[in-house]
């Protein structure tokens, strides 16, 4: 009974290791991840609309109709990028994931307190080669670290009305996202 018991538990546990594994291997392998199937839309270090959802599908999968999204594939091999984005009536964000899909930033409007969401981002290496400044202060310049050199930036406004629709797009539609200016 005791031999039964052993080889259920290590079953068990090497079942459980290989589900962890494939789990967590599933980004690094998936051929059509969400870097990929947005290349088919935007270039790199530019905004690019995205259609709204419809009954045949989305870009991105599970996609809210009531936001309008935009996308700014980044590269940061060339150097650090400025992401600017005048934020709608009614709620506007900013998300910030890795090549595969991990969220590392994420800020709204009402956090960022302005009158345009400026932000620079930047991967470890450029942001320690910035210049000390001690009169520029975190509220003066908004910086992100990038863990990666590439990655997506994922901009949603939200739609109050039907009818603030096309506003909304062209306020996105005035997302910039470019390389950062010395």
């Amino acid at each position: 009974m005791a031999r039964l018991v052993i080889t259920v538990a290590v079953g068990l546990v090497l079942g459980g290791l290989v589900h962890l594994v494939s789990v967590l291997s599933m980004p690094f392998l998936a051929e059509r991840d969400a870097f990929a199937r947005l290349s088919a839309i935007a270039t790199v270090n530019t905004v690019a609309p995205m259609d709204d959802p419809s009954p045949a599908g989305a870009v991105l999968p599970a996609s809210d109709p009531a936001f309008v999204t935009a996308v700014c594939l980044y590269d940061l091999s060339d150097g650090p990028l400025k992401l600017t984005l005048p934020p709608t009536q009614d709620y506007t964000s900013v998300s910030f994931y890795t090549r595969h899909g991990l969220a590392f930033y994420a800020i709204n409007d009402r956090a960022a307190g302005r009158e345009v969401i400026e932000l620079d981002l930047m991967n470890a290496r450029q942001k320690a080669a910035l210049p000390e400044n001690d009169e520029v202060t975190a509220a003066d310049r908004l910086i992100v670290e990038s863990p990666t050199d590439e990655g997506i930036v994922l901009m949603r406004a939200l739609v109050g009305t039907p009818s603030a629709r096309e506003e909304v797009r062209r306020r996105l539609g005035d997302a910039r996202c470019a390389p950062l200016a010395n």
